[in-house]
């Protein structure tokens, strides 16, 4: 089977991914790889940060990689968090990250939101660039237990339910 690695140390993505590519690839995390560096991610567009973290590991691994910056956008705050979604509540703390956007948007009726997530795929030393976005509201609560990060306040478009409330299965249709 083929290897792959994904530049990331988060286990909660790496089972997703994991989950996702079953029988076609073994993918392997960064500490798979033995990499305990927490790659900086200093660009200024989800883009930017994916590739510097994918051209990490071609640089310093030689191996086929990928690697994804993602973030939850809040239309009623100019699109924040953004790139800075793991830290927006000052440190890599989910709840207090929520607890931060429930806080800015109390009293707002524009509760339209987007997850985006960009991949830098790189393959033989070619940087392919792939994007998904994910509409939907925030809640004003959170609900769920399942996921990981926003999930608990994110209801995607077409549904009744958070991210945090569905299995592995649904959210990855």
């Amino acid at each position: 089977m083929k290897k792959l690695v994904f530049a990331t140390n988060n286990q909660h993505k790496t089972e997703e991914i994991r989950l996702a590519l079953a029988g076609e690839y073994e993918v392997l995390n960064l500490n798979d790889i033995g990499c305990d560096v927490d790659i900086p991610e200093t660009a200024e567009t989800f883009e930017g940060n994916a590739t510097l973290k994918s051209k990490y590991v071609i640089e310093n691994f030689n191996l086929d990689c990928f690697a994804d910056d993602s973030g939850l956008e809040v239309e009623a705050l100019n699109n924040e968090p953004g790139i800075y979604s793991a830290r927006y509540g000052g440190s890599r703390d989910s709840l207090a990250n929520m607890q931060l956007v429930l806080q800015k948007l109390e009293g707002q009726s524009n509760r339209k939101a987007r997850f985006r997530t960009v991949i830098s795929l790189m393959l033989n030393g070619e940087n392919h660039i792939f994007e998904g976005k994910i509409d939907g509201t925030i809640r004003e609560s959170l609900s769920g237990s399942k996921g990981f990060g926003y999930d608990p306040i994110f209801q995607p478009e077409g549904y009744d339910i958070t991210f945090a409330e569905m299995d592995m299965a649904e959210k990855n249709t």
